[in-house]
C-alpha cells in the first residue's frame, strides 16, 4: 500500500516585523513555519519572550514557535514573504531579500500606500508579486506584546500564489478576502489612511477622536482632496464598508449623535487602539505621512489640482517628526479644523 508524505507547513517570512508584522507573523504561526525579520531590538525580546497578541476584545494569544531573526538571509527557504516595512524602505527591503529568494518565492505588500507593490515587482521582477491590504490597526503595548484595535477583513490580490497563504491565514484565525481589485481597494484604504495624522496629532485614542465632528471634519477635507485627486486620475475606491467611499465625507460631517448611530456599530475600535503613525510620533521614529498625505498631494498636483488640507497635515506631522518624542503638542479638533482651513 503506498502513502502520501503529509504536506509541510507553508514557510513565510515577514519582512519588517514591527506592529503589523509581528501580529500578522504570530496569528499564522499556528499553521505555518513562520520566521519574523526586524529590528535587532525586537527580534531579542520576541526571541526570549514569545509574542503575545491580543485584541479585539478579550481574545489573547501565546506565540512561541516563530524564529526572530535580523538579517534578510533568514528569508531563505520561504514560500512566501509578507513586506510590512514602512512605505519609504520598500526599495531598499526588495534588494536585500533578492538574494535570498526561491524562484517560486511570492512576495506580499501588506503595506499602506498606493504603489509598493509596483515598486516590489520593478525591483523583484523574477517573482510573483501580490498586493495585500490589512483592514485594522496594531500597537505595541510591550517588548514582544501587540494589541489589535479594531477588525476586518485581510484582503489579497486573487491569482498564482494566493490560495495557499490565503488557506493558511483563514485556517490560524485571520479573515482574509481574496480580491481581484486590488488599486481599488488600496485607493480606499487609503482615503480611511488619511485619519492616521489627525489621530497623530490629537494625541487621542481612535475612538475618542472619531467621536468628535471637529476631527471627522478634519479628515473629511483631507478625503475630498483625494476623491478629486482619485477622479482625475481615474482611480474608483472600492466600497470597504457601510458607506461608499464618495459619501464618506459627508458621513463624516454629520453631528456625533447621527454619525454614531449610523457608523459606529461598524467602526469597531476599541478604548486603547490608536494609528501608527501616532505610535511612530512617540517612539520617535519616522512617519508615513509621504505615503498618505503626502501622496494625495503629489496625485493632485499631477493632475493639476491642489490639496492643501493634506498639504498642511503633512507640514504639521513634519513639525511633530523634529520635536522629541512624545513631546508635540497636541491639536484640539476645532483649532486643527481651523488650521487646515486657512489653508485652502
Amino acid at each position: 500500500m503506498s502513502t502520501t508524505p503529509a504536506r509541510s507547513k507553508l514557510r513565510i517570512t515577514v519582512f519588517g516585523a514591527g506592529s503589523i508584522g509581528c501580529h500578522l507573523g504570530g496569528m499564522l504561526a499556528s499553521t505555518a513555519e513562520v520566521t519574523l525579520i526586524g529590528r535587532p531590538a525586537a527580534m531579542a525580546a520576541i526571541d526570549a519572550d514569545g509574542l503575545t497578541l491580543t485584541g479585539p476584545g478579550e481574545a489573547r494569544r501565546e506565540v512561541r514557535d516563530v524564529t526572530a531573526a535580523a538579517d534578510a538571509k533568514a528569508a531563505a527557504g520561504a514560500d512566501c514573504v509578507l513586506v510590512t516595512v514602512k512605505s519609504a524602505d520598500t526599495a531598499t527591503a526588495a534588494r536585500e531579500l533578492a538574494p535570498y529568494l526561491g524562484p517560486d518565492t511570492v512576495v506580499v505588500s501588506f503595506q499602506n500606500g498606493l504603489r509598493n507593490p509596483a515598486v516590489l515587482a520593478a525591483a523583484l521582477p523574477s517573482h510573483r508579486v501580490l498586493a495585500g491590504m490589512v483592514p485594522y490597526n496594531v500597537v505595541r503595548t510591550g517588548p514582544a506584546a501587540f494589541h489589535q484595535g479594531s477588525g476586518g477583513s485581510l484582503m489579497l490580490a486573487a491569482g498564482e500564489g494566493a490560495d495557499a497563504l490565503a488557506d493558511a491565514a483563514r485556517a490560524s484565525g485571520l479573515q482574509l478576502e481574496l480580491r481581484s481589485d486590488m488599486p481599488a481597494v488600496q485607493a480606499a484604504k487609503l482615503l480611511m489612511n488619511l485619519n492616521n495624522a489627525v489621530n497623530a496629532l490629537s494625541g487621542l485614542p481612535l475612538r475618542e477622536q472619531v467621536g468628535q465632528r471637529a476631527y471627522r471634519l478634519c479628515v473629511a477635507r483631507c478625503q475630498r482632496e483625494a476623491l478629486a485627486a482619485f477622479r482625475a486620475a481615474g482611480i474608483a475606491p472600492a466600497r470597504l464598508g457601510p458607506v461608499a467611499s464618495g459619501l464618506m465625507p459627508r458621513v463624516l460631517g454629520l453631528p456625533d449623535v447621527l454619525f454614531q448611530r449610523l457608523a459606529g456599530a461598524g467602526l469597531r475600535i476599541d478604548a486603547t487602539a490608536r494609528s501608527s503613525m501616532w505610535e511612530d510620533l512617540q517612539r520617535g521614529r519616522p512617519t508615513e505621512i509621504d505615503s498618505l498625505q503626502g501622496e494625495i498631494v503629489a496625485l493632485a498636483e499631477r493632475h493639476g489640482l491642489t490639496a492643501p488640507a493634506n498639504a498642511r497635515l503633512v507640514t504639521l506631522v513634519r513639525e511633530a517628526e523634529a520635536a522629541a518624542p512624545g513631546a508635540a503638542p497636541a491639536w484640539a479638533g476645532p483649532a486643527l479644523l481651523v488650521e487646515l482651513a486657512a489653508a485652502g
